[in-house]
Parts: structure tokens; C-alpha cells; sequence
């Protein structure tokens, strides 16, 4: 790389610790292993945590005791700032890169910051996704490790899901003394990897000894309830007592048969004991980062755990964290469901847009993973930008309905014009938003997202008005209606006969005052990945409602939802190594 262009970006006062930038940006994985680590026990230190707070994996990773929090319940909590997107493309918008850059530009511009993030799943690494630890000069160091085992808290989840659908099996095997209805039994068991020939299978064949024959099938360890359970759990007593609630069937009478009754739930806790306990991390500009918990943000809530977030808020002055897909999907289910949950409330939502997404959102061509993106949407095209700009307008105004303030974030790409730019920024702030502001984080780490940080530091200091969008004693119809026609733009909700029995069994078990934690496609507003822009007038279809009661939610499935994902005929994992002792290919 002896023909780059390096620079050293440092401004007198700011807080600059990254690597050498260097022009053209290398590969993800270049960038993270010649970037300049600290011993994570020096992370901790800078933000008051002691060694005795640590139980340390290696030199660069270390989970971090739950009695911290207890510790510092009284300071006051930093700024909470929640960084979602616009409808993305199925390449994504670059919100991880732009949660990661805009914590790191705050660490920049010399303010105390605390960076929350989901951990990522094995599955997606090896597949055509790859990693979830940002990209270019804003990313989560040790890169390899972020996308891979971390400290084993994956593994941890899927063993204590697939104790939990052993112990069904053994039920069954041993007499069936709980009356469980075969047919009835909700839970697959799991594994994190990619493996579409496992969805549907046959279990028990062969002798009486080998147990009850079954079809059965599994699900991608991020897909499990435990995860989001673990994501929701405000400590290892509430994550008991939620495991514990877990329903796995239902009895041939009708009544739920829970992980309780199956005498497991404590089994699974121990498992699940040190899981708990949030990951600290550092980006590649040695600013502190929590990684805990995974769960999907369309059958689950996809937001990082909140235990994380309770410890960040007493250790930092602004806490960023990030939820899954668009506002109307992990946005909505970060302020309806997570808040509820944990008592606390955004200071700032920040909505990640790009110009290529909007102008495919206006017709001008389409975005297919692990293929080039078609010259239309490389090149200026202002009228296909205007009129995909009714899906930010949207987006932003999806967010206003909680009463927080938002800054729309311009994930810069070089082929992005100051004409596109300027037409953004008048449509974001003509929609609501307080500005919008073009991110080169990818290029230039937090110095690249001065300007945006100065914004989002601004925006948490004016009044909010913190709501959410239907009170816990709506029914399951009213909650699912309000999110249908207050975010979607839905002109109803038609329900199919097996979500119209679904609603009437959980209202009579007393499960209607839960949140509700809609399951649809993130290609769109709508239920229909075709329909883009800012579709109104449809009717959202509800085929069915499921019930994740140890999490604490219900969720209603609109279409075809997948919950173990495929490889593609070149997945990730081919160009995966080990060469002298150094990994290499990822990303």
C-alpha cells in the first residue's frame, strides 16, 4: 500500500486515537488489524471501571458485572441517543457504520461517550451480509473477534434453548406426565449458521429408545425467544423468572405448558449466568463499546440488551446505540417494547439515509445483494430522489409520533452530489427533522462526523415530550392497528382465520395487556417487499400471532417469515483462512 495517500487527522483538543487514514480506503479487516489497540483494561479504567468490575477474555475483551450498575445508581444517566434508518435496500444503509462513526465523533470532539451494540450472528459473517462491526474507519476492534465466538454468549444461548427443546422431547418420551399436545409445540431447536436444509426435519425415527417421532426443524440461534429474553432481562432474576415464563405448547386442554413446568427453566439460567454480563469492546478510535445480546428485528424487538445500556448511561455522557432495519421496525419496537421494558427514554433518534437508497425508493433501479449496483443510482437523478424522499418524510415523521428529536444522518457515498445533498436536507427538516447532515465516516472516522455529533449534542438538549404509541391496556387488535395505520400508512388490518383465533386464545389467557412486536419484511413500509416509497391505502394482512411470553411481547406475522437463513452459491465463508496465524477474508 506503498502508493496511498496517509493522513493524520488530528485537530488541537480533540480526542483522536485511530489509525492513520489512508486513501483509497483498504478492506475492513486491513483497517481493524493494523489499527492501535488498548488492553481493555485500560478502556475500562478511562471510564471508571476497576479491574474487580472485569471478568477479562484475553488482552482485548472483557465482560463486565452486573453489581456496576448497583454501584452507580446515583449518578444521573448520560444522553440516550438511538440511531435507526429509512427503509434500507437489502444492502443496508450503513447504520451500524454510522452508529459506530457518530459515538466515535463525539469521542472526537472531546465529549464522554458509550457505544451500545447487538453482537452478530455466525450465520449472516458466513453467508453474503458479512460482519456487523461497521466498516472502513468506524468499526468495533477486535474485528475478528466481534464477529465470531466474542465470549461465548451465542454459544450459551443456543445451549440453553436446545436443553429447554430436549426437555420437551424427554417429556414425551417419559409418559407425556404434562399432557402435551405434539402437535402444538412451538420450539425448534437452534444453531448459529446458516442451513436452510435443517428448517423442516423429521426428529425420533427409528426404535421406542431413539424418542417419540416428531417433524421439528430449527431456527438460527439469534432467532431463539432466549435471545431476546436475554435482551429484555433487566438482571439474572428478571432473566429467571422470563425463562421460567417460556411457553413451549400447549396441554391437550388448551392451558400453555411453560419452561417452568418442565422444571428447566433454572438449568437454563445457570447456563446463561455469565451471558448476562455485557461485552466491552472499543472502536478503532479506543472509545468504549458494550456488545451484548442479538436478537432479529423482525420476529424479535433487535435492539442490544438493556443491562448494557443501564451501565453505559451511568459511565458516559452520551450513550448511542443502534435497533434493527428501519424506524418502523426496530425503532418502533426499541420505544414501544425496550422502554417499556427497561423505564428509559431516548434523548435523540438519528435516521440514517443514503442517496442510492432513496432514489431506488423513487424507481430509478434495483439493489441485489452480492451484485453491482446498477449505474442509475450512481449517477445525479434529482426528480427519482424527490420523489423517493416521500419514505424519509415518512421515516422522520414515524419518529416524531414518540416525541423525541431527530437528525437525519447523509451516509455519504462518492457518487453522492451536494445537489442530492441539499434536496435531503430540505426534505428532512421540511418533514420535521432538525437538520441533516452529511456522514463520511466510512472515509474519515470521527472526524468525518464532527459536524453530526455537534448536531445530535444539540438535539438531546431540547424538550422532549417521550410517548409511546398505544397504552398496555389497548386490546391486541387496537395495538396492531396502531402501528399499521400510524407507521405504515395501512388503511386497515385484515386478519386470517388463524390470527383471528390466535387474538381471541391470548386475550382469554390474559396475555392482551403485552406489547406487541410486529413480524413483516424490512424492504418496505408495508407487508410487500415490491411496495416502495411511502405506500398508502393497503390492507396489511395478519396471518397469524405468536406468542414469545418469557420475552414479554406477541408477535404478529404478516407473510413469510424466515427464521433460518440460506448460503448463497458464493458465501462469505469461501474466502475465510487462517495464514500465519492471522485471520484473513473477513470483509
Amino acid at each position: 500500500m506503498s502508493d496511498q495517500k496517509t493522513s493524520e487527522h488530528s485537530i488541537p483538543g480533540s480526542q483522536y486515537n485511530g489509525p492513520v487514514k489512508l486513501t483509497p480506503v483498504p478492506k475492513d479487516l486491513v483497517i481493524a488489524q493494523a489499527a492501535p489497540i488498548l488492553p481493555i483494561v485500560e478502556v475500562a479504567r478511562r471510564v471508571g471501571l476497576t479491574e474487580d468490575d472485569l471478568e477479562v477474555f484475553g488482552k482485548h475483551k472483557a465482560k463486565v458485572h452486573l453489581n456496576v450498575r448497583d454501584r452507580l445508581a446515583s449518578r444521573p444517566n448520560g444522553r440516550y441517543i438511538v440511531v435507526t434508518a429509512i427503509t434500507p435496500t437489502p444492502l443496508g444503509e450503513g447504520k451500524t457504520v454510522t452508529t459506530i462513526g457518530l459515538s466515535q465523533a463525539l469521542h472526537y470532539t472531546g465529549r464522554k461517550v458509550f457505544t451500545c451494540l447487538r453482537q452478530p450472528s455466525m450465520g449472516p459473517t458466513f453467508g453474503i451480509k458479512g460482519g456487523a462491526a461497521g466498516g472502513g474507519y468506524a468499526q468495533v476492534i477486535p474485528m475478528e473477534d466481534f464477529n465470531l465466538h466474542l465470549t461465548g454468549d451465542i454459544h450459551a444461548i443456543g445451549a440453553a434453548h436446545n436443553l429447554l427443546a430436549a426437555a420437551v422431547d424427554n417429556c414425551l418420551y417419559h409418559g407425556n406426565p404434562l399432557g402435551i399436545d405434539p402437535y402444538s409445540i412451538m420450539l425448534n431447536r437452534v444453531v448459529d449458521i446458516n442451513d436452510r436444509t435443517l428448517r423442516k426435519i423429521a426428529i425420533g425415527l427409528g426404535t421406542r429408545e431413539d424418542g417419540v417421532a416428531r417433524t421439528s426443524g430449527y431456527d438460527i440461534t439469534v432467532a431463539s425467544e432466549v435471545m431476546a429474553i436475554l435482551a429484555l432481562s433487566n438482571g439474572i432474576e428478571d432473566l429467571r423468572a422470563r425463562l421460567g415464563r417460556m411457553v413451549v405448547a400447549f396441554a391437550k386442554d388448551g392451558t400453555p405448558i411453560t419452561a417452568e413446568q418442565l422444571k428447566v427453566a433454572g438449568a437454563m439460567t445457570v447456563l446463561l449466568k455469565d451471558a448476562i454480563m455485557p461485552n466491552l469492546l472499543q472502536t478503532l478510535e479506543q472509545s468504549p463499546v458494550f456488545v451484548h445480546a442479538g436478537p432479529f428485528a423482525n420476529i424479535a424487538h433487535g435492539n442490544n440488551s438493556i443491562v448494557a445500556d443501564q451501565i453505559a448511561l451511568k459511565l458516559a455522557d452520551y450513550v448511542v446505540t443502534e435497533s434493527g432495519f428501519g424506524a418502523d421496525l426496530g425503532m418502533e419496537k426499541f420505544m414501544d417494547i425496550k422502554c417499556r421494558a427497561s423505564g428509559l427514554s431516548p434523548d435523540c433518534v438519528v435516521l440514517v439515509c443514503t442517496v442510492r437508497a432513496l432514489k431506488m425508493h423513487g424507481g430509478a433501479g434495483s439493489v441485489v445483494a452480492g451484485k453491482p449496483l446498477p449505474p442509475e443510482l450512481t449517477r445525479e437523478n434529482l426528480p427519482a430522489l424527490e420523489k423517493g424522499c416521500a419514505n424519509l418524510i415518512k421515516q422522520v415523521q414515524n419518529a416524531r409520533k414518540f416525541g423525541v428529536p431527530v437528525v437525519v444522518a447523509i451516509n455519504h457515498f462518492d457518487a453522492d452530489t451536494p445537489a442530492e445533498t441539499a434536496l435531503i436536507r430540505e426534505k428532512a427538516i421540511a418533514a420535521g427533522a432538525q437538520g441533516a447532515y452529511s456522514s463520511r465516516v466510512w472515509a474519515l472516522g470521527g472526524e468525518g462526523g464532527a459536524e453530526l455529533a455537534d448536531a445530535v449534542a444539540a438535539a438531546c438538549e431540547l424538550p422532549k415530550a417521550f410517548k409511546m404509541l398505544y397504552p398496555d391496556t389497548a386490546s391486541i387488535k387496537e395495538k396492531i392497528e396502531a402501528i399499521a395505520t400510524g407507521l405504515y400508512g395501512a388503511d386497515h388490518v385484515e386478519y386470517q382465520p388463524e390470527a383471528e383465533a390466535k387474538i381471541k386464545l391470548f386475550t382469554k389467557l390474559g396475555w392482551s395487556n403485552l406489547p406487541i412486536c410486529m413480524a413483516k419484511t424490512h424492504l418496505s413500509l408495508s407487508h410487500d417487499a415490491k411496495l416502495l416509497g411511502a405506500p398508502t391505502g393497503f390492507a396489511l394482512p395478519v396471518r397469524d400471532v405468536r406468542a414469545s411470553i418469557g420475552a414479554g411481547f406477541l408477535y404478529p406475522l404478516c407473510g413469510d417469515m424466515r427464521t433460518m437463513p440460506g448460503l448463497g452459491s458464493h458465501p462469505a465463508y469461501e474466502s475465510v483462512d487462517l495464514v500465519d496465524g492471522k485471520v484473513v477474508g473477513l470483509f
